[in-house]
């Protein structure tokens, strides 16, 4: 095999693939880089058995072939070679050259016949969405899976497209992000578990324009993501994902208009006084028009006031101050409504259409005076 390429070229195609790479395997051949130029274009793939990506990269193929190479060892010689044209060539004996201008590496490669390929796909109509509005959704929601592993279904995200619509869900036991989106066409009933680690490194790679489409294929037990000349395959999480309806409640005793920035640097001060690890709870004490915000730890006390509309009655309520920072940073709207029941049910901060929905439960605290 003999391919030229541009430094550039080479540089953006490892990066997108290094993310399916294994940090930990017992398969040696799954810490590589398969690249292909057994056609009319050259292709590095990554596959660690749960996520797959593809990419093409552009060049120029002198000799046709196929290698597998240490993905740290290549990607650490590509970053650090001259921003010029790159040539890689493989012998028989599966050593390969890199050239650069006046810089020459020698390594071994692997057998790209022993690689693991992506599977076998069986696609049927995509879902086709921008590619502003998927990086958007995963960021909007991401937040909210579990980060351990006592429950896999919790380390995913819910994808339920019902005809024109989809809704995506994460949850971790104390929280619950909702967000939908409008589809351009309708498409027959499907939910799917996708997970986290994979939705996170799509989000990493995905350009985010608002031109650029993302076709989406789901299956019984993968989803496929296609988008600039790159193909994201990933396992599903089988299992029942959680009756998330069943938790939603329109029902409100005290609903809170205020401006989100306010709200969201007044709970970030606060913070200033909670050692990391510690879980101090940001009292809220709702009253007519206006929100008193506390907080007390050994290291001091804050309060303060924001202006706020309210209906209903007044409610004390006690938080985990990261839950509402990290729903508040996410959420792009000015002004934002909570809805409260009482001092033990959640608080929901929704817009009117329910576009997005972020339930946070509370959390007891002794009364600070």
């Amino acid at each position: 095999m003999k391919i030229k390429c541009q430094k550039s070229d080479l540089v953006k195609g490892v990066s997108i693939v290094s993310k399916a790479v294994p940090t930990k395997t017992t398969m040696p051949i799954l810490e590589c880089i398969l690249i292909d130029a057994t056609t009319n274009i050259i292709k590095f793939t990554a596959n660690d058995m749960e996520l797959g990506i593809e990419t093409v990269v552009e060049g120029e193929i002198e000799q046709k072939g196929m290698i597998a190479l240490d993905a740290k060892i290549f990607s650490d010689i590509v970053r650090k070679i001259p921003d010029n044209e790159t040539v890689i060539e493989s012998d028989e004996n599966l050593q390969i050259m890199i050239t650069c201008e006046k810089s020459k590496f020698n390594i071994s490669g692997k057998s790209g016949e022993d690689f693991s390929y992506l599977p076998y796909i069986e696609k049927e109509e995509p879902v086709v969405i921008s590619q502003f509005t998927l990086k958007e959704v995963i960021r909007q929601t991401i937040f909210s899976i579990a980060d351990n592993d006592s429950n896999k279904l919790m380390g995913g995200e819910l994808f339920e497209i019902n005809e024109n619509m989809m809704r995506v869900i994460s949850l971790d036991g104390h929280r619950i992000s909702i967000r939908k989106i409008e589809l351009k066409n309708p498409y027959d009933f499907k939910k799917v578990v996708v997970p986290g680690k994979t939705l996170m490194e799509i989000s990493k790679i995905l350009s985010g324009e608002v031109e650029s489409e993302v076709s989406i294929y789901l299956t019984d037990n993968h989803i496929v993501f296609e988008f600039d000349k790159t193909v994201v395959v990933s396992r599903l999480i089988d299992g029942e994902y959680f009756r998330v309806d069943q938790m939603l409640s329109n029902d409100y005793e005290t609903k809170v208009t205020m401006n989100k920035r306010e709200l969201l640097n007044c709970i970030d001060r606060a913070t200033l006084l909670v050692k990391e690890g510690d879980k101090k709870p940001i009292i809220m004490n709702i009253l007519d028009e206006v929100m008193e915000l506390k907080i007390k730890s050994q290291l001091g006390t804050m309060d303060e006031e924001i202006m706020i509309d309210k209906e209903g009655k007044d409610l004390m309520i006690g938080f985990n101050p990261k839950f509402l920072i990290d729903a508040l940073r996410v959420i792009d709207d000015e002004e934002i409504d909570l809805y409260f029941m009482n001092a033990k049910a959640p608080c929901f901060i929704k817009d009117e259409n329910e576009k997005y929905i972020y339930l946070i439960l509370p959390v007891n605290f002794n009364g600070i005076a």
